[in-house]
C-alpha cells in the first residue's frame, strides 16, 4: 500500500513541478496555447491521423544536475545506450509502418507515432507521457474550437512497473489506455484503480507461480529470495511469500531487498548473507542494472555454487552472459517472455539512417556513433586527436555485427508488436461500428473526427487476434495478457562461449498452470552435473515424524522416530498414524504388521512337553489300571478297596486328559469344557480319596469292641452314593457358573502391546474361586482324616499313602494361585496345567507307587500273611 502512496505523492509532485516549470519564466498563461518552458525530451516522430504514444528505455542512466531554485533548471543528461530498448521503439515504429501498408486493417486511417526515452528514470517517463498526453513538445494542443483527435489515442509502455503505475494512475483518471509490454507487478491487475491498463506480458502473480513450481519438481524447499527497491521487486516479494505458503512448496531462507545504485556497503551485507546461508538457490526479481552491481561484489567475494532463478527482467541480459561471470551465473534457470517471430524487421531495421536535420529520429543518430564508434560533427573536444573518427551516415549497417540486427530471440520486441497491433485492431473495430448500434450512449459510435481515448478502452477489452506467429492475444477482466511465459537455461559451452536454450514452458491451461520442463537439457553448473539439494532439512523418511524447530521456518525440522505402535507411511509425514487393534507397528514405525497370536500351542515346546507330560500320565493309569485288573485278586488290591482305586485311576485318567483341553486355540466349548472338566475330575478324584480316608477310620474303629456297626453304614452302597453325591455338588457348580457367567475366549493385549494372547477368561471369578474352594475343601478334609490315621497299626498303612498324596495336592494347589494370577497369557494355562499335572502325578506316584512296587516286584508280600502283619518278611 505504501508503494501506491508513494506514487500517487510522486505523481502530485511532478505535476507541480510540470506547472511551475512551464510556467517561469514565461508569463502564466499564453495567448497561442503553446506549453512553455518545457524540458527537451529526446524522441522519434511520426505524423498520422491517429498518433500513438510510446516510452522506452534507450538509456540505462541519467544525470540530474543540483536543483538550486535560483536558475532554472537543467536537462538531465541520459547515457548508455540500451540496443535492446532501442529495437523495442523501432518494433513500434515497424509495426506502425506495416499497419499503414496493410489495407484489411484501419483502411484510410494512417496512424502515426511519438516515441520517447525514459532514459530508465520515473520522473523522465512521467514527463514523457504527461506530453504526450497534453500534446507535443512545443505544439498548440488543440485548435480554437477545441475539436479534433486528442494529441495520442494510446500509449505503447512503459519498460518498468514504478513508471507504469505512475503513468496509469494518471491515464486512469481520463481512461486513456496504457498498452505496457514489460511491466508485470501483479498490483496493476486490481481494475479498481488502474482502469485502462492493459499488458501483453503476464502479471508477476503467473510468474511467480510459475517457479514455485519448479522449485517443488526439484525439491526446493530452502531458499533465497533477491528484489529491487521498486514496485515490481516489492510487489514479488509478497506474492511470493504468500504463494509459497499456500502451495507449501517451501520457505525462504532470506528475503533481501537490492539497492538502487552501487551501494558497496549493502552490496556486501547481502552478499554476506548469501553466503552463510545454508540455501543454494537463489531466486532474483531484478533489473538487469541491479544484478551488474550485484554481481561485481558475489565474484569479489567468490561466492560459487549457488542455482540461480532469474525473473523476466534479466533472464535474456546479454550483459551477464560473459566468461568472467558465467562461473558462477552458469546454469542459471530463468523465466523469459514468450520468443515470437516478427517477419520483415530486420530488413526495417537495416534501412536505419541518421537525420541530423530533424527531431523525428532522435536514437538513429546515437545508435549510429554506438554501432560504429564514431562521432557526428561537431565531435567532443579531443575527439579526433585521441584518433575518433568522423561519422558520415554512409557506413554500411549489413556489414557490422550488432545486436540489434539480431533478430533470434524476440521478446520484448514481440510483446511490443502485440501492443500497438492489440491498439489497433481496437481502433479498427470502433470505426468499423456502425451509427445507430454503437455501444455507447444513445447507440453512438466513435468516429474519427471525434475521437476519446475511453472509448477506445472499450473495445481494448474485447479485442482478440491471431498474430503471424500464431499466437492469441486476448485481454481478461483485469487487462492482463494470456499468460505464457519460456523457461531458459544458461548454457556454458566448453569453448568459453555461452548460449541461452529453451528449456521448457509454462501455461495456462484447463487444469491451471501447466508446467512442461525437458530436464535432460538443462546444463547444471556443479560438479555432479544434476540438480543441487537446496533444503534446510533433509527429508524425513517413513517411521519418522517431523518435529519443528523452535524459533526457525517450518522447512527446518527434526526428524523424531515414531513410537511403538504408530506408524508413518510416507516421507515428512507430519505425524504418526496409530495400527489397527490386531496390528502392530513394523520395527522400521513404516508400516503395520499384523500382532503375533500366541496361545498354549500343541506344537512349541512347551506345549509339546506338557502334552507328552499328559499322555504319559494317562498311559501310566492305564498301566496301572491293567495291572489292578489283572491282580484283582490278590490281597494286596482286594485289601484297599478295589472298587474305589479303580475308581481313582479313572478319575486321575480324567484329570490327566482334561489338560489337554487348556491347549490349542481357545474357542467358547473348550473353554466352558476345560474348567468344568478340570473341576469334575479332581472332584471326582479328591472324593474317593476322601472316602478311601473314611473307610479306613470305618475299619479300625470296627476293630474294635463293638465298632462292628460303622462298617454297616458305611458300606459299598454307602460309599459309591458318598462320591456320587460329592461330585454332583461340583458339576453343580459348574453348571451354574457356565449358565450365568460363563468362560469365553479372549483376545489379550495387556501383557505386550505386540502381541495378542488368546486366552480363556474365567467369566465369573467368584465361579472359578467357588470351584477351587470346592476342591481345596475336600483336599483338606481329605488330609486332616488322613493324618488323624497315620499311626493306625500297618495293616491300615493306606492312612499314610494318602496323607503324603494330599499334602503334595494341596501344596501344588497352594502354590498355583500365585503363579497363576501373576502369568501372563499362555503361561497362566501352562501353570494351570503344570499344577494339574503335578498333583496328578503326586497322588498317582504317592497312593498306586508303592502297591505296583509290591505286586510287581515284591509278589512275597502280596499275601493275605503279610498283609494282615502275620508274615515274616526281610
Amino acid at each position: 500500500m505504501w508503494a501506491f502512496c508513494n506514487i500517487n505523492l510522486l505523481v502530485y509532485f511532478m505535476l507541480l513541478y510540470s506547472y511551475f516549470s512551464s510556467a517561469a519564466p514565461s508569463p502564466l498563461y499564453s495567448t497561442s496555447c503553446q506549453l512553455q518552458g518545457q524540458f527537451h525530451l529526446n524522441g522519434m516522430h511520426k505524423a498520422g491521423d491517429v498518433v500513438l504514444g510510446g516510452v522506452f528505455q534507450i538509456h540505462f542512466f541519467s544525470v540530474f544536475s543540483d536543483q538550486s531554485f535560483i536558475s532554472e533548471p537543467q536537462e538531465p543528461t541520459c547515457y548508455g545506450f540500451d540496443v535492446l530498448g532501442f529495437r523495442q521503439a523501432q518494433t513500434m515504429a515497424f509495426a506502425i509502418d506495416e499497419i499503414n501498408r496493410n489495407s484489411n486493417l484501419l483502411p484510410n486511417v494512417t496512424l502515426g507515432y511519438s516515441l520517447y526515452d525514459n532514459c530508465l528514470k520515473l520522473g523522465i517517463g512521467l514527463r514523457a507521457a504527461l506530453s504526450l498526453a497534453s500534446g507535443q513538445e512545443e505544439k498548440v494542443v488543440l485548435d480554437e474550437t477545441c475539436v479534433g483527435t486528442p494529441p495520442i489515442l494510446g500509449i505503447v509502455g512503459d519498460s518498468s512497473s514504478t513508471s507504469s503505475i505512475a503513468i496509469s494512475t494518471v491515464y486512469g483518471l481520463y481512461r486513456v489506455p496504457l498498452v505496457s509490454y514489460f511491466a508485470t507487478c501483479s498490483c496493476m491487475s486490481d481494475r479498481q484503480k488502474f482502469p485502462s491498463f492493459f499488458r501483453t506480458i503476464p502479471s508477476d502473480a503467473f510468474q511467480v507461480r510459475a517457479m514455485i513450481q519448479i522449485l517443488i519438481l526439484f525439491g526446493w524447499t530452502w531458499t533465497g529470495l533477491l528484489v529491487s527497491d521498486d514496485d515490481y521487486g516489492l510487489h514479488a516479494a509478497q506474492s511470493f511469500q504468500s504463494d509459497l505458503v499456500q502451495a507449501g512448496g517451501g520457505c525462504l531462507a532470506y528475503v533481501e531487498v537490492l539497492p538502487w545504485g552501487n551501494d558497496q556497503i549493502e552490496l556486501q551485507r547481502i552478499v554476506d548473507v548469501m553466503r552463510k546461508s545454508t540455501a543454494r538457490v537463489v531466486i532474483v526479481f531484478a533489473h538487469e542494472s541491479h544484478m551488474i552491481n550485484l554481481m561485481e561484489e558475489v565474484v569479489k567475494q567468490n561466492v560459487t555454487g549457488l542455482q540461480w532463478m532469474a525473473s523476466e527482467a534479466w533472464t535474456s541480459a546479454a550483459v551477464l552472459q560473459t566468461p568472467h561471470l558465467m562461473p558462477y551465473l552458469g546454469g542459471t534457470l530463468g523465466i523469459a517472455i514468450r520468443q515470437g517471430e516478427i517477419p520483415g524487421l530486420r530488413d526495417f531495421l537495416l534501412k536505419i539512417r541518421p537525420d541530423l536535420q530533424h527531431n523525428n529520429s532522435y536514437g538513429n543518430s546515437i545508435f549510429w556513433e554506438d554501432t560504429f564508434q564514431c562521432r557526428f560533427a561537431p565531435p567532443p573536444l579531443g575527439w579526433v586527436e585521441a584518433g575518433g573518427a568522423l561519422c558520415t551516415g554512409n557506413e554500411d549497417l549489413e556489414n557490422v555485427e550488432s545486436e540489434l540486427l539480431d533478430i533470434s530471440n524476440l521478446r520484448s520486441e514481440y510483446n511490443v508488436y502485440k501492443a500497438v497491433y492489440s491498439l489497433a485492431y481496437a481502433l479498427d473495430n470502433m470505426l468499423q461500428c456502425e451509427p445507430g448500434s454503437g455501444p455507447f450512449s444513445g447507440h453512438s459510435c466513435g468516429n474519427l473526427q471525434r475521437l476519446e481515448p475511453w472509448q477506445l478502452v472499450y473495445y481494448l477489452e474485447k479485442v482478440n487476434f491471431t498474430t503471424p506467429f500464431g499466437d492469441q492475444v486476448s485481454f481478461d477482466e483485469n487487462g492482463d495478457a494470456l499468460p505464457i511465459y519460456d523457461i531458459m537455461n544458461w548454457l556454458w559451452l566448453p569453448d568459453g562461449r555461452t548460449k541461452v536454450q529453451n528449456v521448457g514452458a509454462v501455461k495456462e491451461s484447463f487444469k491451471g498452470e501447466e508446467l512442461i520442463l525437458d530436464e535432460d537439457k538443462i546444463f547444471w553448473n556443479f560438479e555432479s552435473k544434476q540438480p543441487p539439494q537446496s533444503v534446510c532439512s533433509e527429508s524425513c523418511p517413513p517411521g519418522t515424524r517431523m518435529a519443528r524447530k523452535k524459533g526457525e521456518p517450518e522447512c527446518c525440522f527434526d526428524c523424531i522416530p515414531c513410537s511403538e505402535g504408530l506408524i508413518s507411511n510416507k516421507t515428512d509425514s507430519m505425524e504418526c498414524t496409530s495400527c489397527p487393534e490386531d496390528f502392530w507397528s513394523s520395527p522400521q514405525r513404516d508400516h503395520c504388521v499384523p500382532k503375533k497370536t500366541e496361545f498354549l500351542s500343541y506344537y512349541e515346546p512347551l506345549g509339546i512337553c506338557l502334552t507328552t507330560t499328559s499322555l504319559l500320565g494317562t498311559i501310566i493309569c492305564a498301566v496301572v489300571l491293567v495291572i489292578f485288573t489283572y491282580h484283582r485278586s490278590t490281597p494286596m488290591v482286594r485289601a484297599n478297596n478295589s472298587e474305589l482305586s479303580f475308581m481313582l485311576l479313572v478319575s486321575l485318567k480324567l484329570c490327566f486328559l482334561c489338560s489337554l483341553l487348556f491347549m490349542g486355540h481357545p474357542s467358547l466349548w473348550t473353554c466352558q469344557l476345560r474348567h468344568a472338566a478340570f473341576g469334575i475330575s479332581f472332584v471326582l478324584c479328591v472324593s474317593c480319596i476322601l472316602v478311601k480316608t473314611m473307610v479306613v477310620l470305618a475299619v479300625f474303629k470296627a476293630s474294635k469292641p463293638g465298632g462292628g456297626a460303622s462298617l454297616k453304614w458305611f458300606g459299598a452302597v454307602q460309599q459309591r452314593g458318598t462320591v456320587l453325591a460329592l461330585t454332583c455338588i461340583q458339576a453343580a457348580i459348574c453348571t451354574a457358573w457356565i449358565v450365568s457367567a460363563s468362560p469365553a475366549p479372549h483376545k489379550n493385549t495387556q501383557y505386550y502391546n505386540d502381541k495378542i494372547f488368546y486366552e480363556c477368561v474365567v467369566g465369573s471369578t467368584v465361579g472359578f474361586a467357588v470351584l477351587l474352594g470346592y476342591i481345596g475343601l475336600l483336599a483338606i478334609l481329605s488330609f486332616l482324616l488322613a493324618f488323624l490315621a497315620r499311626n493306625l497299626p500297618d495293616n491300615f498303612n493306606e492312612a499314610k499313602l494318602i496323607t503324603f498324596s494330599m499334602l503334595i495336592f494341596c501344596a501344588v494347589w497352594v502354590a498355583f494361585v500365585p503363579a497363576y494370577v501373576n502369568s501372563p497369557g499362555k503361561y497362566a494355562d501352562a501353570v494351570e496345567v503344570f499344577a494339574i499335572l503335578a498333583s496328578s502325578f503326586g497322588l498317582l506316584v504317592a497312593l498306586f507307587g508303592p502297591k505296583c512296587y509290591t505286586i510287581l516286584l515284591r509278589p512275597e508280600r502280596n499275601t493275605k500273611k503279610a498283609i494282615m502283619g502275620r508274615g515274616t518278611t526281610n
